[in-house]
Order: structure tokens, then C-alpha cells, then sequence
């Protein structure tokens, strides 16, 4: 079967690195068998639903890498809600209720009393005419449910394997309000009729939805309509705690603006709490080689943020001058000097954006540090003419040891010092053509700092 898949994300906040795995894992599973993606926006909460959000999840997804083949928004798509609505309305599946949420609520605490599981009782289905106009004269809207048929519900589960919800542990769910206004479930089993989507992959909290929204797939397009249902762990803290799209906290544009590599907010996303340890990885075909539902385990699936920062840096070390050519244009690093400039300096970076502070240490001016100013201009005297290569800074280092007498940390510290004002960095065997002649005479015969 080639899959459709969707991430449906609700636009009332930025998505972050939990919403990234969800999005990620649909991406991946569809990537790796030819299949579609479609992004679907759940915003029939028209209230609470911004555009700046919808557009903020667009940029977010493009930055991860994540291109939807398809993007729908509920909001446009009323019209095929109502048709549901009126159908499941006309089969006896959706039925008003009057009470109110004062009333449910002290109906739920009676029953939690009594040792009674706190559902819905179907009270209102024992309503007769003219108590429902009664109840509506005075002012009642009614909310509308939908009718479950109590029995086991039993999927076979991507992640979780078989699984099986008794419907009569569940209360009949509302679809719709009092307004009129859809709640998830109805406009998300309609669309995913609509779009003939495959598979449900998502997070475990949606485990008990499952046994209602077969139903409801049943109800309105018949047996064996359901999807394959995946249910994944949720990502947390380290401490355990959950993540939310209105605190802010992690997400895919905190992350972004922070430096943060996207290939490894994509490996963390997709690796934490699976059998495959969390490691970097160097394209998005290589995570998609690595991605197996099956492989996803049932236990939390706690990562810490220090390790993503840890994780972009080693992301940084590993990709090729071809990776990042473009990027490196970007900060009008180009050039003959742009390759070697890159192989030399890219295990020393934290962020990408530290690559500039090495490009002025070999095409710009720095803050120079002669500890030692008549050593400092001995070895510039000791520079052999260029043309420089990486066999040059063992050249010249023997030579200024054998006419100084220094050697280890006496002689290697002050020559580090005074080329890049640094106390550490890349291989000075790379760096110094890079530097050139001109500029490394300069900088040592500078005076003591």
C-alpha cells in the first residue's frame, strides 16, 4: 500500500520538537515508501486560531525540511462537516443533550461516589419530545453526541502492536457544541475520508480516541474504512515534564534562532526513545534509512536539552564542504580558501554561525596576544616564502625550535597566541596558508600585549 499520512497541527501556538517528532515520523514513513504527506491545519476553533500561527508551522516545517505534498485548513472545509453531521444525525448515531457543564459535572462526582465509572449516562436519549422542546423553550441549546456501540474496538497497532478499548468504558463523545461549533474528532475523521488517508501516526495520547473514531469511520463511510492506526511515545524533559505549544518552550523557532542544527533537532526528534541510541547523522536520507515504527518503544521518551546543543555541534563536525557550501556563501565565505577554510575549522564550531569568528582569524584583522615579543619575532623571521601547504607549519615550527630551543607548550602556545589570538583551535597545519605569510609576519611581529 503506498500511504497518505497527515500532520495536523492546531494553530494557536508554535510547534516544537514534540510536535517535530509526530511530524517527522508521518514525513519519514511516507518518504520512505513513495507516498503523500499532506499538512492539514485543524482550525476550527476559529476563536483561538491565528494565521500568524498557521504561517510560523509553515516556516517551521520548511526549516526542518519537511515539505507537505498537500495543505488543507478545516476551516475551509464546513460544508463537509455539515453532511456528516446531518448523516449521522439521520442514522440515530448523533443525539442532543441538554445538560449543562455544572450539571455533568456534579452527575460525574455522584457516580465517582457511588464506586460507578464517571461516563456519560445517556440520559438524554431518554428524553421524549416534549421534554426536548420544554428544555429548548427555556433557553437550552443542545450539545450533540455521538452513540457509541458498546463493544471491544481492537486495532492492530504500528507501535504499540494489538490493542483493544472495551467502548463501553467510554462516554459518548461530543462533536458538536452548543454553538454549533465542531469539536476534533468529527471534521478529523471526515478529512481523513476525504483525503483517503492510510495511516494515523501520532502521539499516545490518542489512544482512547482511537476506539471512538473507528466507530465513527464505520458510521460514515462503512466497515474496514479506519486507517492504520501508530501511536508513538510523547517526548519530555529530562525531568519528565510534558511540552506545550503555548509555553514557548523548545520550540522549532526557539530551537532555530538559537543555532541549533535542523538535522539534529531531526535526529533527537526521531531517535529519543526508540532501540536506536541518539547519534548525528549527516542527511535526512540517512534518518529515513534508520526510522522503523517498530522499532519506537513503549516507555517515556526523555531527552535533554543540553544534549541537542551537544548533538548540533557534532552535527556540525560531520557534514562535508558540499553541506554547507551555500550557507558558508551566505556569510560571503567563498573562494578558493571556502573548502580548506571549512575542513579546517568545522570540529572546533558550537554553532555555524562561529565560523565567522574563524573567517576574520584568516581574512580579517584580530586582537593580537605576544606574550613574548623577541621570540615572537624570531619565528617571523624563521617564515619560509610561499607558496604555503599543510606540511608548512611543521616546517617552520622545527625550525623556530631548533633555533630557540623551545618545544611542547613553550613553543607551540605563543605561536597559537599571536597567529589567532586564541588559546585553542582548529590544527594550526591548516590554518596557517591560510593565514598566508603576510598576515602571520604581521601578527608576530606585533607588539607585547
Amino acid at each position: 500500500m503506498i500511504p497518505t499520512v497527515r500532520f495536523a497541527p492546531s494553530p494557536t501556538g508554535r510547534i516544537h520538537i514534540g510536535n517535530a517528532r509526530t511530524a517527522f515520523f508521518n514525513w519519514l514513513f511516507a518518504k520512505k515508501r513513495r507516498g503523500t504527506f499532506v499538512l492539514r491545519f485543524d482550525d476550527t476553533d476559529l476563536e483561538r486560531s491565528k494565521e500568524e500561527y498557521a504561517q510560523a508551522i509553515e516556516v517551521d516545517l520548511a526549516w526542518l525540511g519537511i515539505v507537505p505534498d498537500l495543505t488543507v485548513r478545516q476551516s475551509q472545509r464546513f460544508p463537509l462537516y455539515h453532511d456528516a453531521a446531518a448523516r449521522l444525525k439521520a442514522a440515530d448515531r448523533l443525539y442532543p443533550c441538554y445538560e449543562t457543564a455544572d450539571e455533568l459535572d456534579r452527575r460525574r462526582k455522584r457516580q465517582i461516589a457511588r464506586g460507578l465509572p464517571p461516563i456519560y449516562d445517556r440520559a438524554a436519549l431518554k428524553l421524549t419530545d416534549a421534554e426536548r422542546a420544554e428544555l429548548e423553550a427555556a433557553g437550552r441549546k443542545p450539545h450533540w453526541r455521538f452513540q457509541l456501540e458498546q463493544r471491544t474496538m481492537r486495532w492492530d497497532d504500528l507501535v504499540r502492536g494489538e490493542s483493544r478499548i472495551e467502548a463501553a468504558s467510554l462516554s459518548d463523545p461530543v462533536l458538536i457544541r452548543e454553538d454549533g461549533s465542531y469539536l476534533y474528532t468529527l471534521p478529523s475523521v471526515v478529512d481523513d475520508i476525504d483525503l483517503g488517508i492510510t495511516h494515523v501516526i501520532r502521539g499516545e495520547d490518542h489512544v482512547t480516541n482511537t476506539a471512538v473514531q473507528v466507530q465513527l469511520f464505520e458510521a460514515l463511510a462503512g466497515e474496514g474504512s479506519a486507517p492504520i492506526f501508530g501511536h508513538h511515545n510523547l517526548l519530555t524533559t529530562a525531568s519528565g515534564e510534558g511540552l506545550s505549544k503555548r509555553s514557548g518552550a523548545l520550540s522549532i523557532g526557539s530551537l532555530r534562532d538559537a543555532g541549533i542544527e535542523t538535522l539534529a533537532v531531526a535526529a533527537l526528534a526521531v531517535l529519543t526513545g526508540s532501540s536506536e541510541s541518539v547519534h548525528a547523522v549527516t542527511s535526512v536520507d540517512e534518518l529515513r534509512d534508520l526510522f522503523d515504527l517498530s522499532h519506537v518503544s513503549r516507555n517515556a521518551a526523555r531527552f535533554d536539552e543540553a544534549e541537542l546543543a551537544a548533538l548540533s555541534a557534532r552535527t556540525l563536525h560531520g557534514l562535508s564542504f558540499e553541506d554547507v557550501r551555500d550557507r558558508l556563501a551566505a556569510f560571503d565565505i567563498a573562494g578558493s580558501k571556502a573548502e580548506p577554510f571549512w575542513l579546517a575549522v568545522r570540529g572546533n564550531l558550537g554553532q555555524m554561525r562561529d565560523v565567522l569568528d574563524w573567517w576574520r582569524v584568516v581574512e580579517g584583522e584580530i586582537e593580537t596576544q605576544v606574550e613574548d615579543q623577541a621570540f615572537c619575532a624570531q619565528a617571523a623571521s624563521l617564515l619560509p616564502e610561499e607558496p604555503w601547504d599543510a606540511t608548512t607549519w611543521s616546517t617552520w615550527s622545527q625550525a623556530v625550535k631548533a633555533a630557540t630551543g623551545r618545544k611542547g607548550k613553550a613553543l607551540f602556545h605563543p605561536l597559537r597566541l599571536a597567529l589567532t589570538g586564541r588559546e585553542q583551535g582548529p590544527e594550526l597545519a591548516q590554518l596557517l596558508p591560510l593565514i598566508g605569510k603576510i598576515r602571520a609576519e604581521a601578527r608576530l611581529s606585533a607588539p607585547s600585549s
